[in-house]
């Protein structure tokens, strides 16, 4: 008799960056690595996907025309089921001189914070410290 195996479902990762080239090396790298993938190259595009795909961790640029990444996020915390279950967020960006205040806020938004470059080992690093979060 034999078993079959099953494989889990892979977490969906939506990537949030007005830059394509990031953003599509960025899904390129976590495809390989085995997560299914989702992008978004302005913050209006990135709240559709995330209300309709629900994914698992979302990786943000913080700079991005119209609204930032933070706006993005204040967006994404009003939203159905963010309160009770909020999606891991990782914010990137290659601003290395932030306001105070604006980290504080994304921290107490849950947002992680870290810096571009990010190298593949980073990348998929961060994708699964964010999914460590994950509570659902």
């Amino acid at each position: 008799m034999s078993t079959v195996q099953t494989k889990a479902p892979a977490s969906t990762i939506l990537i949030v960056d007005d830059d394509e080239g990031v953003t599509q090396t960025f899904a390129r790298m976590l495809t390989l690595e085995g997560f299914k993938v989702r992008t978004a190259f302005n913050a209006e595009s990135g709240l559709r996907a995330a209300s309709e795909a629900h994914p698992d961790a979302i990786i943000l640029d913080l700079r991005m025309p119209l609204v930032d990444g933070l706006g993005f996020l204040r967006q994404l915390r009003t939203m159905p089921g963010q309160q009770e279950s909020p999606t891991p967020v990782a914010i990137v960006t290659g601003d290395y001189f932030l306001d105070d205040s604006v980290a504080s806020e994304l921290r107490r938004l849950g947002a992680e914070l870290k810096f571009k470059p990010l190298w593949l080992e980073d990348l998929v690093s961060l994708a699964r410290d964010l999914l460590l979060k994950v509570t659902r």
